[in-house]
């Protein structure tokens, strides 16, 4: 009776600590999901927020100067860009110089053809200056006349892939205008205009 007694209680002891092993190993189980949800879950939020910010940070990349651009089949480069100062000096002995209470500017840029035609003549050409507020400069060839050279080859015919052609402009621009640009444009076959960097 004493055996049979010991026999049930070891069976009984067994089956209660297999029954609580089995408990504990549930509440593990459950304890390591809820962990998992909740770091997956929290981690994609701060990794959103942390995207977020990194956008808003992102510093916008700042435009690179264009020196050259090809409109239709014309090519422009800038060649030469020079700061003269407020004294244009005359060429000519009989001519005064031309002096202003800013600057004169002179740049040259270079027209080639890369088609397979001719450019017309006085199809394309170089116009204004532009600064970065917006502000115009228009040419002073007219009054500069005597510093161009002969023939001006502004607007000239253009073979398919000869060297640049360069056209040469005067300017008088405000000593305040900064980051300056000059304006390309051709007529044929439609029109079209284009900004270039005028190195510094």
């Amino acid at each position: 009776m004493n055996n049979t007694k010991k026999i049930i209680k070891r069976n009984f002891q067994s089956g209660q600590v297999s029954k609580i092993l089995i408990v504990l190993m549930v509440i593990i189980f459950v304890v390591i999901v809820i962990i998992y949800g909740a770091t997956k879950f929290f981690g994609n939020r701060v990794a959103k927020n942390s995207g977020s910010i990194s956008k808003e940070t992102i510093i916008p990349e700042i435009p690179k100067p264009v020196y050259e651009i090809t409109l239709g089949d014309t090519k422009f480069l800038v060649e030469l860009y020079q700061d003269l100062g407020s004294v244009l000096k005359s060429p000519t002995s009989y001519e005064s110089d031309l002096t202003t209470t800013e600057r004169f500017i002179k740049v040259t840029v270079g027209a080639q053809n890369k088609g397979k035609n001719n450019v017309a003549q006085y199809s394309w050409d170089v116009g204004n200056i532009v600064d970065s507020d917006g502000r115009n400069f228009v040419s002073i060839n007219d009054k500069a006349y005597s510093h161009l050279p002969k023939p001006d080859l502004c607007g000239a015919l253009l073979k398919p892939e000869f060297k640049p052609v360069p056209c040469i402009k005067y300017y008088e621009v405000s000593k305040a205008s900064k980051d300056l640009k000059v304006v390309v444009k051709i007529t044929e076959p439609k029109k079209q205009e284009a900004l270039l960097d005028l190195k510094k």
